[in-house]
């Protein structure tokens, strides 16, 4: 008989929403509703209906809470809310929005809820919809996990609605007019004989209405936006280089900085002689902060080379130093004692099968560093009153509050002006570089300071992603998989992420069997263990969390399975996937792309995996040759579910990033330490993929079911399709990442 493990509700709503990276928006699942942040210091004249929609007479704003970190999610907010407003590109400006609780995400609900994605029994509903309800309590706000389109879909559908309406009614009130003889179009509102009275002239009358709530949202088939190939808002902007990112801030008098920290994480900072850097060009001071050092210069390279010439006295690193004492680690970690959860079990995996063969493998994801391409950077004043800060962040309630406990202030005295950001990948769910930004700014307060990593202090202080060990045992009979077994051991990202914003976290971490425990196969014997590990590195949520680890690990033993059955790979996942039909129908649609089963010449060989993350079943094929020069990378075929695809091309976009994200990383990439430091330092040691080892992708999206977002799902299929691949051409079956060790590549 099937069982999942129990948990607290603390423990959903701490764990999962934590490892994710905070929220957004959400339904209003409790009795009250929080207030409209756009009310405060809204000028005389203007109209807010909404958290999301601000008129006055310079024009329309519209409000996209959601951090836009590279994946366009300034550009899909504002096209759901101006489908409903009858808005053009050019009829609007957007605002990221200030912290406020209005900007909670029920998304993560589906998430942080210990239900399979595919649930939707009353139970499940009822386990997600209690979730949500604490999320909006505490006012969970953030973006990551993939929520920003499901967490929008409809609510900021349901605020364009509600201001159109709004609009509709106070053009119906000036005029005597039914409002339900009118209709809208290019930002106005039309009355029967052609007049257009634009939403802007509206403002005022209508800031005084109740606004109306709900009508009926647009049927799809009438959309001109949402669902069609839309320009991303931001196309000009980053064409042109206009500024638009945090490090492009300037302001008045404005101090550089630049800082050096124990490359021990967590280390201490003993001493330090910065005798010889206070006299190099252009540097004003020199400024000790907890763990560090900064340098105030007249501008940030100087900053940087005054670092190069102080002399540093280091403690030890609060961890195992060397990278054999946590792969040690690992190996050690699989007893009771370290037992973190138990999520499934069914039928006996300890059993003898008669006549089956068994077969054990084991497998090893190393720490892998975020590398975003814009470096951690903050602008932050401090004064008396108050403190500012100019970043881009995906938590922005979480660093107010952090920042607040830095300066003394209240929170409402902190104000953050997020900016778009150059990638992150989970590295700006983090707060340390902000927080060294307002330590140096409270020893220059008055006086803003620019705080701007150099790229091997982003390398030596990033939290990178979990080193994983994964088990498996299972069992093949009759040309079928009759028994999977799967341990995973990992430092836990959720405890070591929340334990940095200094609180403790009960209960398991889902993101230890992510990727795993949600696979859609009904094999008859099953079990899935996850292990939590202590003393290693501090890790921290990285593009899929604990799936990209865990993916590689279940599908990749799945394969060995399949191969030693006799079967088909993805012949056999098919049978398999019993639990969810979405995902049979992903499965299949990979297959009818890649036209798989053809004849393949010989050295050619092609993988497939499905893995079920973020509630979003996504299948690869990857195209393999072996050439004189080692493996070739062919080409790519993706298909996804993900309910409802917003904007097609942005989707294909997405999903090919996910997959070039995962392929590189998986073939070049990993982090290892001696004595504490960790040894790459910049791109040069932690490659991505090159564009000519780029393979052609070819991304197909389905419509089915919930709707989910879809910038981490196509990451965690990616690595064991091409181990899977390189074994189909080469008979070499790779359990290890990064997989130039073990095998060259063109």
């Amino acid at each position: 008989m099937g069982k999942l493990k129990t948990f607290t509700r603390r423990a959903f709503l701490v764990g999962s929403a934590a490892v994710a990276g905070g929220v957004a928006f959400g339904t209003y699942l409790v009795a009250r509703d929080p207030d409209n942040p756009n009310l405060q210091g809204l000028a005389e004249g203007a109209a807010s209906f909404n958290p999301w929609v601000r008129i006055d007479a310079t024009g329309i704003t519209l409000v996209t809470p959601h951090a836009d970190i590279g994946q366009g999610a300034a550009s899909m907010q504002a096209a759901l809310i101006a489908e409903e407003m009858d808005l053009d590109w050019a009829d609007f400006e957007i605002d990221f929005g200030r912290p406020a609780p209005a900007y909670w995400n029920t998304a993560m609900a589906g998430e942080s809820a210990p239900v399979l994605p595919w649930d939707d029994s009353f139970g499940a509903q009822a386990m997600r919809s209690t979730v949500g309800s604490l999320l909006k309590v505490i006012g969970m706000q953030g973006t990551g996990g993939s929520t920003s389109t499901p967490d929008s879909y409809v609510k900021l559908r349901e605020a364009g609605a509600m201001a159109r309406e709004t609009l509709k009614l106070a053009a119906s009130q000036r005029t005597g007019i039914s409002f339900t003889e009118m209709r809208t179009e290019g930002a106005a509102v039309h009355l029967p004989d052609g007049t257009a009275i634009p939403y802007v002239d509206l403002a005022t009358e209508a800031a005084g209405l109740e606004p109306v709530q709900g009508t009926p949202l647009r049927d799809p088939s009438t959309w001109r936006l949402v669902g069609k190939d839309m320009p991303r808002i931001d196309i000009v902007p980053k064409s042109t280089g206009a500024p638009i990112y945090g490090l492009d801030i300037e302001l008045p008098d404005m101090a550089r900085a630049s800082l050096r920290m124990n490359p021990r994480k967590g280390g201490a900072l003993n001493g330090f002689d910065a005798s010889t850097a206070e006299a190099m060009q252009g540097v004003e001071r020199v400024l000790g902060i907890p763990g560090g050092v900064a340098v105030i210069a007249t501008n940030t390279w100087y900053a940087m080379q005054a670092l190069d010439a102080i002399d540093y006295d280091w403690g030890p690193a609060p961890y195992a130093p060397e990278q054999a004492d946590h792969w040690a680690a690992l190996e050690q970690a699989f007893t009771e004692e370290n037992l973190d959860s138990e999520w499934l079990n069914i039928g006996d995996v300890e059993a003898d099968i008669p006549s089956a063969t068994t077969i054990e493998a084991e497998y090893r994801a190393p720490y892998v560093a975020h590398q975003p391409l814009e470096p951690l950077n903050a602008v932050v004043l401090v004064e008396d009153d108050g403190a500012q800060v100019w970043t881009g962040h995906q938590m922005p309630r979480f660093l107010q509050q952090q920042v607040a406990a830095i300066t003394g202030h209240d929170a409402d005295q902190i104000t953050l002006h997020n900016q778009y950001a150059g990638g992150s990948f989970g590295h700006r769910l983090e707060f340390d570089y902000v927080k060294q930004a307002v330590q140096i700014a409270m020893q220059m307060r008055g006086r803003p300071v620019k705080l701007t990593y150099s790229r091997e202090t982003d390398f030596a202080q990033d939290f990178p992603r979990q080193i994983t060990m994964g088990r498996g045992r299972g069992a093949v009979l009759d040309g079928q998989v009759v028994s999977f077994d799967t341990q995973i051991a990992a430092p836990s990202v959720v405890r070591s992420q929340v334990g940095r914003m200094g609180q403790s976290v009960p209960g398991p971490d889902s993101q230890l069997a992510a990727g795993v425990w949600q696979q859609p196969y009904g094999v008859e014997n099953t079990r899935m263990r996850a292990y939590a590990v202590e003393g290693l590195s501090p890790v921290s949520s990285w593009r899929s969390v604990g799936a990209s680890a865990n993916g590689f690990i279940g599908e990749g033993f799945l394969d060995e399975l399949i191969h030693a059955a006799g079967a088909d790979p993805l012949e056999e996942r098919i049978r398999l996937c019993t639990l969810d039909d979405i995902s049979r129908q992903v499965l299949e649609a990979v297959g009818e792309m890649s036209n798989w089963g053809e004849a393949l010449p010989e050295g050619t060989g092609r993988g497939v995996a499905l893995v079920h993350a973020f509630g979003v079943p996504c299948a690869e094929v990857v195209e393999v040759t072996m050439t004189d020069a080692g493996i070739r990378l062919n080409t790519v075929w993706v298909a996804a579910d993900v309910g409802r695809v917003v904007d097609p091309v942005n989707f294909d976009n997405i999903v090919k990033g996910g997959v070039i994200w995962g392929l590189g990383h998986a073939i070049n990439s990993e982090i290892t330490y001696t004595d504490g430091i960790a040894d790459q330092t910049n791109f040069h040691a932690h490659e991505g993929m090159r564009m000519h080892q780029t393979p052609e992708i070819f991304v197909r999206g389905l419509e089915n079911g919930h709707v989910r977002g879809i910038g981490e799902p196509p990451v965690p299929p990616a690595p064991p399709a091409l181990a899977n691949a390189i074994f189909a051409a080469t008979g070499q079956r790779i359990r290890e990442m990064p997989f130039w060790n073990h095998i060259d590549f063109v």
